[in-house]
């Protein structure tokens, strides 16, 4: 018995030992992780808060000796060449974003609900070979989108790059709603069926609430696959009226004497819409829970 004890108690020490270590192993990554993800963003904001048109990049100072919002004035008044129509720019990259956020989200719960709550035959199959576009890379069948956008009348036009952009997310979408709807008790669906409602109520007063979590995010990685985009806006758009912001910071490798600091105060700028709706969305995220077979 005391050699059982002795035994227990070291492997408790052990036990303990490595659980320490693991966690500060854990800690450590995490850090790592993220001063590595932060990094461009802390330099991005080293290089807009510069006055001297982000020459601090290059000094290897981790903060500017001389701090000025100047850049960030520029943009807001568009007292640049690059930024002359940075509002109209900006209208439109959100234009863009939200009608490809909301179509994605529109036609994906649409086909998952018509998929998986309405049994189809062979459904699943096809909403799964959607999958199969993602084999080919974009930039392989840009080509191919700017013939059928010129076929239907839609070059240089704003929907052919939201056609484009739903085209690519709603595969994805499609598969992480069916995945998730089957955490909901179809029995649901059948018992309102059983009082009287028809398919679309059993969509708009069942399923897309219940669904809500997994509506959000993919909103959220088709606003950002749509915000993040430069290939088939470039495309696509030809006019300087149709013109994006991420268009035009592309053009800053064009440039040898470009103004670094009033562009990364853009970019700053540029990047607040998303964050502002991952924020509005996240609770959708965060809440969801399945209790007993049902999701609350």
């Amino acid at each position: 018995m005391t050699i059982a004890l002795i035994c227990g108690r070291w492997m408790g020490r052990c036990y303990r030992l490595r659980r320490v270590l693991v966690d500060a192993g854990s800690v450590v990554l995490g850090v790592i992780l993220l001063v590595w993800s932060l990094a461009p963003v802390y330099n991005m904001l080293l290089i807009a808060l510069d006055p001297e048109e982000g020459e601090v990049e290059f000094s290897g100072n981790i903060w500017p000796p001389e701090l000025s919002l100047d850049s960030f004035r520029v943009v807001l008044m568009q007292d640049d060449r690059y930024l002359e129509h940075f509002w109209r720019q900006f209208g439109n990259s959100l234009y863009t974003g939200l009608l490809t956020m909301f179509l994605t989200v529109l036609f994906g719960s649409m086909a998952s609900f018509a998929v998986d709550r309405m049994r189809l035959a062979k459904g699943e199959l096809l909403a799964k070979a959607g999958l199969l576009t993602y084999a080919i890379p974009a930039s392989f069948m840009v080509f191919p989108f700017h013939r059928m956008m010129h076929a239907y009348g839609l070059s240089n036009n704003f929907w052919g790059v939201i056609a484009a952009q739903v085209t690519f997310a709603t595969p994805f979408t499609i598969l992480v709603l069916l995945y998730y709807g089957r955490l909901m008790p179809i029995e649901l669906d059948d018992a309102a069926r059983v009082d009287g409602a028809s398919a679309v109520q059993v969509y708009s007063r069942i399923y897309l609430p219940l669904m809500a979590p997994a509506l959000a995010l993919v909103a959220i990685y088709a606003l950002l696959l749509a915000w993040n985009d430069y290939l088939y806006q470039f495309v696509l758009l030809s006019s300087v009226r149709n013109m994006t912001v991420a268009m035009t910071q592309a053009h800053l490798f064009e440039d040898t004497d470009a103004p670094w600091n009033a562009m990364m105060a853009a970019a700053i700028l540029y990047a607040l819409p998303p964050v502002g709706i991952f924020f509005a969305l996240r609770r959708y995220i965060t809440v969801s829970r399945v209790r007993g077979g049902g999701i609350d």
